[in-house]
């Protein structure tokens, strides 16, 4: 337990300042938004360049692991999906639903919680999840462009979907650092500096700035929020947990890390997207809360019975 606790305790703490500090007033009431952009252009990617640039193709590539979190965010999504389309038949909503049920917040706390947990060792499936995750956000984008676009002609919603997804820094971050790795050139140490002190703010700063949104409270009192939580902290993880554990047989690192990354809370991506398109965001903000304040238990038994793997 006490294993547990200090694993925990840093990650949760962090979460805990921001929000004491958005709910005295500390931080204004644009602070979240100002901080989560921060990490979102500059923190996070200059994170992911630095790792990626110092790894391979080769040391990313890891089929059974990509296999197993990819199938779980996958049927947690497509599952949702199809239940709000069938109730509502609005593409948007449905695309926003099924990703706010299945996106794991691999980046702000996914990241520090693999490396308290595992060593050095978690950083890896940890970005490489990052990457997963990415794609389903990219595959959410396309679905939401073309209800929100459908009255314009293909190739017009296929450009907006491009736009999209080549600006997004944390897709185009990790892309270049795997680039320059294959380049065997060293970095100018000033700028390789640079990148480094990015790098460092970029897990206490994204959990602050969670924090920070939890002061929102959601507008949204819908109770399908409830039912998507439960699917994000428990059958998400049990789906990868299957798949790595009983059907591929992955090594005891990659089955503790999927299962862990599979059942993190939803992050602010889907809020993000849903300012973004100004879309309703009342039902996305409230399972961002239930599962980040129910990943406290969830996350720390599920740490507990990896101690004993």
């Amino acid at each position: 337990m006490p294993y547990v606790f200090n694993v925990v305790l840093p990650v949760f703490a962090l979460i805990l300042i921001g929000y004491v500090c958005g709910k005295t007033g500390k931080l204004g009431p644009n602070a979240s938004t100002e901080l989560n952009r921060f990490v979102v252009w500059l923190a996070l990617p200059a994170q992911l360049f630095s790792f990626a640039s110092g790894s391979s193709w080769h040391s990313l590539w890891q089929p059974g692991f990509i296999a197993a979190f990819s199938i779980a965010c996958l049927t947690v999504y497509f599952l949702i999906f199809f239940i709000s389309w069938r109730r509502r038949s609005d593409l948007v909503t449905a695309s926003f639903d099924g990703l706010s049920a299945s996106y794991s917040n691999t980046g702000y706390i996914g990241i520090p919680l693999c490396v308290l947990a595992l060593g050095q060792e978690g950083l890896a499936p940890a970005v490489i999840s990052t990457f997963l995750v990415f794609g389903l956000f990219a595959l959410s984008t396309v679905f939401i462009e073309i209800g929100t676009l459908s009255h314009k002609k293909t190739h017009e919603i296929f450009l907006s979907v491009l736009k999209s997804l080549f600006s997004n820094p944390l897709l185009l971050a990790p892309i270049v650092g795997l680039i320059w790795s294959a380049t065997d050139m060293v970095l100018y140490e000033p700028v390789q500096r640079t990148i480094s002190f990015l790098a460092a703010a970029a897990s206490p700063c994204a959990l602050v700035s969670i924090g920070l949104f939890l002061v929102e409270k959601p507008k949204s009192k819908n109770h399908e929020a409830w039912g998507m939580s439960f699917v994000k902290l428990l059958i998400q993880p049990l789906i990868a947990w299957v798949i790595a554990g009983p059907v591929l047989n992955l090594p005891s690192l990659w089955i503790k890390a999927v299962v862990l990354l599979s059942a993190l809370p939803t992050g602010t991506g889907p809020f993000m997207l849903a300012q973004y398109y100004k879309a309703e965001s009342g039902n996305i903000s409230r399972v961002v809360l239930l599962t980040t304040v129910g990943s406290l238990l969830t996350l720390s038994i599920l740490l507990w019975w990896n101690s004993g793997v």
